[in-house]
């Protein structure tokens, strides 16, 4: 983080006990310089009129594609277990075999994230729900398999790459997607 000269030049130049040199024994930061991770601009490369070159990296944690489209969705848990306890075949045209065997609030963040995926990529016709599957990896983070008639569509708009997020409490799980391309 940069900070101006003067935020730290007064701890620079204090003197220690009365007659003693400054702070390590340095000379005063020139007003004006920059000060960037611990480092002054006033290097000796820029008192000898040379630029200072510093490397520039992205973040760690920085998404490496543009945002094809994102989409979000709310789920009422008891309503989507009515449904399922009302209409049996329900379940077969919305989860995949892996999914079926979750209990309510899972199954409805399930749903949630395939309404959300159909939101991301702009909501074309003939998807079908069980062309998204939301698996977990070993630590539990969610992650989306596409197949079928949503691979498709997410081909088309060039879609590499899927972020999601689900949650649910008091009753309503939400889903969060990002398609990155």
């Amino acid at each position: 983080m940069a900070r101006r000269a003067t935020d730290i030049r007064a701890a620079r130049n204090v003197r220690s006990r009365g007659n003693g040199p400054g702070l390590a024994g340095r000379p005063p930061i020139p007003a004006g310089a920059v000060i960037a991770a611990g480092r002054c601009a006033t290097s000796r490369a820029a008192r000898r009129g040379r630029p200072v070159r510093r490397k520039v990296r992205p973040p760690a944690w920085q998404a490496g594609g543009v945002i094809v489209g994102i989409g979000v969705d709310l789920v009422d848990i008891a309503r989507l277990d009515q449904a399922l306890r009302r209409t049996p075949a329900l379940a077969a045209r919305l989860f995949t075999e892996g999914e079926r065997a979750r209990p309510p609030a899972s199954l409805a963040a399930c749903f949630a994230a395939k309404e959300a995926v159909a939101k991301a990529l702009g909501g074309p016709a003939g998807l079908r729900w069980a062309d998204v599957e939301v698996v977990h990896d070993r630590a539990g983070r969610p992650a989306l398999t596409v197949r079928g008639t949503v691979a498709g569509a997410a081909h088309r708009l060039g879609v590499r790459r899927w972020h999601v997020s689900l949650t649910h409490d008091a009753g309503v799980s939400v889903a969060f997607v990002v398609a990155e391309a």
